[in-house]
C-alpha cells in the first residue's frame, strides 16, 4: 500500500459537484492498493498513520498525532499512486490492484483506521471521478509505502 498523508485544516471530496465528505483539522489520506497488499499492510499502515506525530504542540513543535489533537481522517482511494513512469510518457498502472482485490482491502483499511482512531472515517467513493479540495497546513505531506518501511 502507498499512502500520501497530508496534514489539513480542512478537506472535502466532491462527486458530481456534490459534497461526499468533509473534515476540518486532520489528515487527508490518498491510498493506493496493489495486488500484493494484505491485512498485515493494512494493520501496519493504519497504526503508523494514526500515530504519526505531525501536529504542532503548544510550543509549535510537531509532536502530536491526529489522535492527540482529536482530528478527523478523510480517506480517498487513488490507484494512480502505483503509476510506473520509467518507460515513455504514459504511466502504467499494472501494479495497481483490480477492483475485486482493491475494494475489500480499501474497506478493511478504513475500518482499521476507525478502530485505531476511535471515530468515524470519512471517505471518497472507490472508482468515482472525484474532486478533492484541501488546505494543507505547513505544508506537511508524508509518503509511506508498506513495501519500503523506512
Amino acid at each position: 500500500m502507498r499512502a500520501v498523508i497530508q496534514r489539513v485544516s480542512k478537506a472535502s471530496v466532491y462527486i458530481d459537484n456534490k459534497i461526499k465528505a468533509r473534515i476540518d483539522q486532520g489528515l487527508l489520506i490518498l491510498v493506493g492498493i496493489e495486488e500484493a497488499d494484505n491485512e498485515e499492510d493494512i494493520a501496519w499502515l493504519c497504526a503508523k498513520v494514526v500515530n504519526l506525530r505531525i501536529f504542532d504542540d503548544k510550543d509549535g513543535i510537531m509532536n502530536l498525532s491526529v489522535k492527540d489533537v482529536e482530528g478527523d481522517i478523510l480517506s480517498v482511494s487513488q490507484f494512480t499512486l502505483h503509476a510506473k513512469t520509467k518507460k515513455g510518457n504514459r504511466p502504467s498502472y499494472i501494479k495497481a490492484a483490480k477492483p475485486d482485490v482493491a475494494i475489500p482491502l480499501y474497506e478493511k483499511f478504513n475500518k482499521a483506521l476507525h478502530f485505531e482512531l476511535g471515530k468515524d472515517i470519512k471517505t471518497g467513493e472507490f472508482g468515482a471521478m472525484m474532486k478533492i479540495e484541501l488546505v494543507n497546513e505547513g505544508p506537511v505531506t508524508i509518503i509511506i509505502d508498506t513495501k519500503n518501511k523506512e
